[in-house]
Parts: C-alpha cells; sequence; structure tokens
C-alpha cells in the first residue's frame, strides 16, 4: 500500500514537472530603471517582447534610490541608471556583472504647463525662475519651482548645478518642490501652482506630458554630462542577456534617439554602445 502511494506521488510529481519548468523559463527580466527612462523604455521593451515573446517587468525610480535596493538584495536583473556612478559602485560592491555600457547622455530641460504664456526664449532659458524669484521678493507670491531631489536623482543634482551656476539655487529655496524622482518631479512642474521645474528631456517628448506642456532646452555645458549607464546583475539570466544585447541594438537605440537621448560618443574612450 506505502509503495503503491510512493509511486502515485511520483508520477505526481513527474506529470507537473514541465509545467513547473515552464512557469520558471516564462519568468519576466526583471528591470530597474530610472524615471527618465519610463516611457522610452517602456517602448523598447514592448518591441522586444513582440520579438521574442520574453516578458520585460519595469521598475522605475530615482537611480539613487535603485541602487541602494540592489545593494540590499532587491531581486532585479538588470539596471540602467542615469547616473553611471551608481553602476560603477554596484560593480564594486559585487552586484553587477561588470561596469557594463554607457547606453546615452541624457538632456535637461525648463518643463510649463501648455497654457502658460511666455516660454522662456533660448537665450535665458531660466528667465521664469528669476521671475517667479523677483515676485515672491516684492510680493511673497510663490509660483513653485519644480525638480527631482538631488540627494538621489540625477537630475535633480543636473538642476541644482544649473541653478548654482547661475547663482539661483539660494533665492529660489522659498519655491522649490522636489519629486522622488525625475518623473514626478515633471508631474510637479505641470500642476496647478507652479511655475514649471527642470526635468528630463526624455519626459518632455513623451505624448502622455508634451500634449499638455512646453519646454526649452537648457544648454549641455551648464552642467557637467548626464552619461547614463547599465549593466547585467549577478544572477541574471539567459532573457535578461537577451534584453540587455536588444537595448545594444540599433532598434532599440533609434527608439531612445526618438526620445530624446544622445547615443553615446564612441570617441570619448569609454565603453559604450
Amino acid at each position: 500500500m506505502m509503495r503503491k502511494a510512493w509511486q502515485w506521488l511520483g508520477t505526481l510529481i513527474l506529470a507537473g514537472l514541465p509545467v513547473l519548468l515552464q512557469a520558471q523559463a516564462q519568468e519576466p527580466v526583471r528591470v530597474a530603471a530610472a524615471s527618465d527612462l519610463q516611457f522610452a523604455l517602456e517602448a523598447v521593451a514592448q518591441r522586444f517582447q513582440e520579438r521574442t515573446d520574453h516578458q520585460v517587468r519595469l521598475t522605475f525610480g530615482s537611480s539613487g534610490n535603485l541602487h541602494r535596493q540592489i545593494a540590499q538584495g532587491a531581486p532585479f536583473d538588470l539596471f540602467l541608471s542615469a547616473d553611471e556612478a551608481y553602476v560603477r559602485e554596484l560593480y564594486r560592491q559585487g552586484h553587477a556583472q561588470d561596469e557594463g555600457v554607457r547606453y546615452a547622455r541624457g538632456r535637461l530641460v525648463w518643463l510649463q504647463p501648455a497654457d502658460h504664456d511666455d516660454l522662456p526664449g533660448e537665450e535665458a532659458p531660466l528667465a521664469k525662475v528669476e521671475s517667479a524669484i523677483e515676485a515672491y521678493r516684492v510680493s511673497q507670491t510663490r509660483s513653485r519651482i519644480a525638480l527631482a531631489n538631488p540627494e538621489h536623482a540625477p537630475y535633480g543634482v543636473a538642476a541644482r548645478q544649473v541653478l548654482e551656476r547661475m547663482r539661483l539655487w539660494q533665492m529660489a529655496q522659498p519655491l522649490l518642490v522636489m519629486g522622488e524622482n525625475v518623473s514626478q518631479a515633471a508631474q510637479f512642474a505641470l500642476s496647478g501652482d507652479a511655475e514649471g521645474g527642470l526635468v528630463a528631456y526624455s519626459l518632455a517628448l513623451a505624448p502622455p506630458i508634451a500634449e499638455r506642456s512646453q519646454y526649452r532646452l537648457i544648454p549641455q555645458d551648464w552642467h557637467p554630462p548626464l552619461y547614463q549607464r547599465m549593466a547585467l546583475l549577478e544572477g541574471a539570466g539567459e532573457d535578461a542577456s537577451a534584453f540587455y544585447a536588444f537595448l545594444q541594438q540599433q532598434e532599440a537605440r533609434g527608439i531612445l534617439a526618438d526620445f530624446g537621448f544622445q547615443l553615446p560618443d564612441e570617441a570619448s574612450g569609454d565603453k559604450a554602445l
């Protein structure tokens, strides 16, 4: 009787094994990505899924927060950071397979609601910040200026550097509202009590934001380059490697370019796409 019971259990396990293996094979690629990639990477992942039937699960956040989560053991296969330093640090800590590759250079823009008058000109892209500071000085009128938190968001760091360059950082303090990441900063920039904000160019070009906003590019030499890097993390499987490779192909690069990302400069001497 006992022998028959074990035989029945063994048959049941073997019958379920193909289903179990199939479920394991279909586990999605887990990607942690900087928030400036929200719309661009969704488009890339959709194209990859159509080509391969592999599923991709995207998690967006500030690069600094995602770096911390990965270092603490968060289960991701691939990390796309808006700051190269976070990827290199993960490699030094043993969480990434190598130092990865540079996949893009980001741009910063002044973003404001579409119904606001007087979009700043190219010669003075921070004119609305200056006028908001002056209005606060004269009448205590608070027109909010949005940016990502510089403590952990690379675009927030760039925004602060731009404001410091123009000697506006300290005077703007009473007006600043900081998003947890650059995507949230873009939402704040388009809210009712905001004058606008300093956010990622890629978000300004995304249809859900572009249809209700207008923007002005910030000169690239007003802040250090926003070089962005990605790497496979320890334990990443074949599907993650396939998506990583796809991101380095012309089709994916073209999508990133459509969202305003500059492709890496091969002449930089760095390991790039």
